[in-house]
């Protein structure tokens, strides 16, 4: 029989807290990469423009309006 005082492996609270550390640091390591992708945005990028109203994009507005 073992003794309460006796830690045997990796107990429950171990486990969450290496768990909950991993987490936070894939957090942090999301976060600067996702400010370096901005940062690579050119001058002329910034200005030109993204959205077209083309024949597809007209349809589906108006399919949507019913």
């Amino acid at each position: 029989m073992r003794r309460k005082d006796e830690k045997t492996g990796i107990e429950r609270r171990d486990l969450l807290k290496g768990l909950g550390l991993g987490a936070a640091g894939a957090a942090a390591a999301a976060l600067t990469t996702a400010g370096a992708a901005e940062a690579a945005e050119t001058p002329q990028e910034q200005v030109k423009s993204r959205y077209r109203e083309t024949d597809h994009v007209k349809r589906f507005y108006a399919l949507n309006r019913l």
